[in-house]
């Protein structure tokens, strides 16, 4: 007998039982952040929302659910991995299958920015607010703020992530923020990697809402991460950023980052989810061993 898709289970519940979702979520064992000086490994996977399907030369990479959610579940089942950040479909996928049992969630917020788009330095907040973060007991709430200082819709977005940043401090939840200094430049929006444009990213970011007791970084890395660390005193957590062919460069420039204080972590999507060589056990071990 044949194994059930995951996606056909999913949809068997979506349909005549949408009330699941929520007790599901209710009901789900949590996660914890480790003590001790412990680094976290979270899988993410919240491109899609945002129209961005690609991963490494395939540009459709993540179109089909059941191999983006086969992929997902394959890494968060892996030893040392200890949450999961998307949005709202991809989460309650995954719960229904109790792939997040135990485990650290993040809500993916702004999502409205759609790759390519005209209009997308306007990243609105499309995905989950801080209310539905709260409501759905996650741990926290991610959001892309791109600066761009020749586009007026990088205002908006910097208003709207300030005021979550303080809604989310309410319920005493984390804000996630992924700040970068970003441009247009040949009609697509392009991230400066630079060390001071990081460092300037982080200091806009570390500055919204009313506290930031609650609020971590999201950050690429980068070089002199050594300098680029000094920005902020804001706990942080190293993205994978796009499949690249060279997977032991990237392995590398995480170790490093991982080596300083404030780093608490990886959050790592595509890299691990479609590596190079398709091994996603492999890849997900490789970046567990890093933390150590």
């Amino acid at each position: 007998m044949g194994r059930t898709p995951l996606t056909d289970r999913i949809v068997e519940i979506r349909a005549c039982a949408p009330e699941q979702i929520a007790r599901t979520l209710a009901e789900r064992p949590r996660g914890r952040i480790p003590g001790g000086g412990a680094k976290l490994l979270v899988i993410a996977c919240d491109h899609p929302a945002r129209g961005a399907l690609a991963a490494g030369d395939n540009p459709m990479a993540m179109a089909s659910r059941e191999e983006t959610l086969a992929r997902c579940v394959e890494a968060l089942s892996r030893p040392g991995v200890h949450g999961f950040l998307g949005t709202a479909d991809l989460i309650e996928d995954l719960a229904l299958l109790g792939a997040l049992d135990g485990k650290l969630v993040y809500g993916s917020m702004n999502r409205g920015g759609l790759a390519g788009s005209s209009f997308e330095m306007d990243d609105r907040f499309t995905g989950y607010d801080a209310s539905g973060i709260v409501g759905s007991r996650l741990d926290g709430g991610k959001m892309l703020l791109r600066v761009n200082d020749t586009d007026p819709g990088s205002v908006a977005t910097l208003a709207a992530c300030a005021q979550a940043v303080d809604e989310l401090a309410r319920a005493g939840v984390m804000a996630m923020v992924e700040p970068f200094i970003s441009r247009w430049e040949g009609g697509r929006i392009v991230n400066d990697l630079s060390p001071e444009a990081v460092m300037r990213s982080m200091a806009i970011a570390s500055g919204l809402g009313s506290t930031s007791a609650y609020t971590w970084l999201k950050l690429p890395a980068v070089d002199q991460m050594e300098r680029v660390m000094e920005a902020s005193t804001l706990p942080s957590l190293i993205l994978g950023g796009a499949v690249g062919p060279d997977a032991a460069a990237a392995r590398a420039s995480w170790a490093r980052a991982l080596s300083l204080p404030t780093v608490k972590g990886l959050v790592i999507g595509r890299s691990l989810l479609f590596p190079p060589d398709d091994d996603v056990a492999a890849a997900v071990d490789g970046a567990v061993g890093l933390l150590r």
